[in-house]
């Protein structure tokens, strides 16, 4: 095949499943605003009842506590966790950009167990 066809058929593809997608995304965004809104209302039945669930012929919605943390300074926090030796309060996983640049700057410094995956990529451009 020519390198124009190809290109030509790349990039009707992408614009179909871009379009494909905005059209769930907004759908699927329209969704997800009606179940919080009865979520809310659920909640709101839960608190005025003193009840942590609700049974119906149809199902059983539980009231739960989620917790989240976070912070604000990730400094603080970075010498909290050396300080009381707590590694695992983080996830484990390398940050990607910083490992490169670290790796493209000192590249006789590679850590012990680091494994690489590299692949070719094609990007395509609209002209």
């Amino acid at each position: 095949m020519q390198a124009d066809k190809l290109v030509k058929a790349y990039i009707r593809i992408r614009d179909a499943r871009a379009a494909l997608k905005a059209k769930y995304d907004q759908e699927d965004g329209e969704l997800k605003e009606e179940l919080q809104q009865l979520e809310s209302h659920i909640l709101t039945l839960c608190n005025s009842t003193g009840t942590d669930g609700l049974r119906t012929p149809y199902g059983t919605a539980s009231r739960t506590v989620k917790t989240r943390y976070w912070t604000g300074d990730w400094g603080a926090m970075h010498q909290f966790i050396l300080d009381n030796d707590a590694p695992d309060l983080l996830e484990r996983r390398i940050a990607q950009a910083p490992m490169k640049a670290f790796l493209d700057e000192h590249p006789d410094k590679r850590p012990v167990g680091l494994n690489v995956d590299q692949q070719y990529a094609i990007t395509v451009r609209r002209k």
